[in-house]
């Protein structure tokens, strides 16, 4: 049979499949998380007709003759190029900008994404909707996230509850007035807790003497303060109600009374209520107490050859021995990219390069038929020589 039936089945067979390929771009053009893929070609294997020959005995050489037997697919390649942006305004959606990709877990598989549209089950894990693929990351011991500990499934449990901490030290700041008559009283109250999270009032009262201020309240040393061309001596900390007062920043100008307790550093329990996801991937808890603490904090991963990575299905990536091992880290370092919250990243589908090149495989197609139906045309002559 002619070699010319054979080339155009091989053209059908590599148009189709970029086709294929194309139809399935096109399919998924609205998919979170979606990358293109692209089809190359490049030649079949060449029969010789004539061997060259080199220039001897007056003789020009001769270039070989070679007949081609049609097309094949050299490759099929994933882009990686960045996807456009949609805001959700979703507290649990996130997008990378720049190179790198989410950690999750199936099973005992692990597997790499690019779609950051999360939810929280019943159990407060964060999982990639549809998929149930557990998020990976770090999760906070005591408010502190460890970037170089392993990795675990981010957690965000309902009725979390925030410890208590007792109160061993406060701030208090501003002036006394020098001017102020002797037997003057300044009194100041702030909210102190115990170890068990109970709540109670811490007051210190300031008496104007001759010589400076006396300070009174439960348990507290030393009880004055020299007054001194407004220094107020000793500065540094009185001890009240076994809480360290720090009183350095005290000044005792004439004129201004403006002393006040800053700040302590006890809390009571709290009962987790809301969070937020940061820029850089942390998971931040809102209290019923007032405080917020990190709960943990979302890893990604990167790869020295990304486009050797694998498509799982469900938007999802997994390694190949020649797209090497992920590099995990946080965001923002070792060459990842930085998180926006609020917003998921869309497939990187362009609709123009996508419709051209179907008419490209089609065109490319009918051309292959043609070469079929020629050469049917011929050996049917073929076959009519003989009458």
């Amino acid at each position: 049979m002619l070699r010319s039936l054979f080339s155009g089945i091989s053209g059908l067979r590599s148009h189709q499949t970029m086709l294929d390929v194309t139809g399935n771009n096109i399919a998924n053009v609205n998919t979170t998380g979606f990358k293109s893929s692209q089809v190359q070609f490049q030649d079949a294997l060449s029969q010789v007709v004539q061997n060259p020959a080199g220039a001897q005995n007056g003789l020009g050489g001769t270039n070989p003759a070679q007949v081609g037997l049609g097309v094949r697919v050299a490759g099929i390649t994933t882009s990686f190029t960045q996807g456009s942006a949609q805001l959700t305004g979703r507290s649990t959606d996130m997008m990378i900008q720049g190179d790198g990709f989410f950690v999750v877990r199936k099973g005992n598989e692990t597997f790499y994404t690019r779609a950051g549209s999360f939810d929280f089950d019943a159990t407060g894990q964060m999982v990639l909707p549809g998929e149930g693929a557990l998020v990976q990351g770090w999760a906070a011991v005591d408010g502190v996230v460890d970037p170089n500990g392993p990795l675990t499934d981010l957690r965000v449990p309902t009725g979390t509850v925030m410890p208590p901490r007792q109160t061993t030290a406060a701030t208090f700041a501003g002036n006394l007035d020098a001017e102020a008559a002797t037997g003057t009283v300044l009194e100041r109250t702030t909210k102190v807790y115990d170890a068990e999270g109970n709540a109670r009032e811490l007051t210190l009262s300031f008496t104007r003497t001759a010589t400076g201020w006396d300070v009174s309240g439960t348990g507290v040393t030393p009880t004055s303060l020299t007054l001194t061309d407004g220094v107020l001596a000793p500065l540094g900390t009185i001890t009240a109600d076994g809480v360290a007062v720090d009183v350095s920043g005290l000044t005792g100008f004439a004129g201004v009374d403006t002393i006040k307790f800053e700040g302590q550093n006890g809390q009571a329990a709290g009962v987790l209520q809301a969070f937020t996801l940061g820029n850089d991937g942390t998971i931040t808890g809102s209290f019923s107490n007032g405080m917020s603490q990190v709960l943990g904090r979302i890893a990604l991963g990167t790869f020295n050859n990304p486009a050797g990575l694998e498509k799982a299905g469900g938007s999802l990536f997994r390694t190949t021995v020649n797209s090497g091992e992920a590099q995990v880290g946080t965001a923002g370092t070792g060459g990842r990219g930085g998180l926006s919250g609020g917003a998921v990243e869309m497939s990187n589908v362009d609709l123009s390069s996508e419709f051209t090149n179907l008419i490209v495989a089609q065109r490319g197609f009918q051309a292959n038929s043609r070469v079929i139906t020629t050469s049917d045309e011929v050996l049917n002559e073929l076959v009519n020589l003989k009458r």
